[in-house]
């Protein structure tokens, strides 16, 4: 396993490799790995002939008074995962490879960008769209691997990926949860054990939607309010938003089809945490 930090460098590897017919499996981080980044790692060791991951903790997806600072960094011990989960190249740009002085071209996917986590945090996906299509540009993979539990930026960077020909197929593996159903999250760190258990309610709030799904309800405002009124049992959570949404523009829907997307932000103390399901059968 190779780790590379200047972008210049890393681009004449993919070049070689797209020259030699390898295909690339890229996945996307910002370090501070769990199983859920493992998942996606294998899913692309499975399918590729080489394997990509980059950490980098992109200082443009994070806004005024959010916790860039203090975001989990453990690069030592990732790049250990790295190694053992059989990644060929670990790429680790800094600040400055990434956004040089004079920097001033961003990727804006609107109006995706501004809805859901949109609303209460402006300019995140902006900053989630720029990094990503510079990896790909950086990277030149065949297959983009992101997680489920990410819907928002998902279909962001599948949006985008679309509208601006990038020649890669992008894949959206399951979210990843603990046994007692908590979606995995570097931010989870955060948690305090009473914290901890407080946030089970995300999760809590989602099956209670499909359990009245299988039980033959399709009006979302209805179901909206019992998730709230469950939600707001706990005094340590405070509700950013729950939406129940289609796919492909993220607009709300007023009944519930197959695919539809319910999601919902719940800070637990400071911490701000994002879980979601898909509604796959009727």
């Amino acid at each position: 396993m190779k780790l590379i930090s200047d972008p210049g460098k890393f681009i004449a590897i993919t070049e070689k490799a797209g020259k030699l017919k390898k295909n690339i499996g890229f996945v996307p981080t910002m370090g501070a790995l769990h199983a859920g980044h493992f998942s996606l790692i294998k899913q692309a060791r499975k399918e590729n002939d080489i394997v990509v991951v980059s950490i980098f903790v992109n200082p443009a997806q994070f806004g005024q008074g959010e916790d860039f600072k203090k975001y989990p960094r453990s690069f030592k011990q990732d790049t250990g995962f790295c190694r053992k989960l059989g990644v060929d190249f670990v790429f680790l740009p800094d600040k400055d490879n990434m956004y040089p002085q004079g920097y001033s071209t961003f990727v804006s996917v609107e109006p995706l960008s501004g809805l859901l986590c949109g609303h209460s945090r402006p300019g995140h996906f902006r900053g989630v769209a720029t990094v990503v299509a510079k990896l790909l540009n950086i990277v030149l993979p065949d297959t983009l691997y992101l997680g489920q539990k990410d819907a928002q930026q998902a279909i962001i960077i599948s949006r985008m990926v679309k509208d601006l020909n990038f020649p890669v197929k992008v894949k959206v593996m399951p979210t990843v949860r603990q046994e007692d159903g908590l979606a995995l999250s570097s931010r989870n760190a955060y948690l305090s054990k009473d914290q901890r258990s407080v946030a089970l309610v995300l999760y809590k709030a989602l099956r209670l939607a499909q359990c009245m799904v299988n039980n033959g309800q399709r009006n979302a405002a209805r179901i909206i309010s019992r998730m709230k009124q469950l939600i707001e049992k706990n005094k340590l959570a405070r509700i950013d938003y729950i939406a129940i949404v289609e796919q492909e523009q993220l607009k709300e829907v007023k009944k519930i089809i197959p695919g539809t997307l319910i999601a919902l932000a719940v800070k637990i103390g400071r911490t701000r945490l994002i879980d979601n399901i898909i509604i796959e059968h009727i």
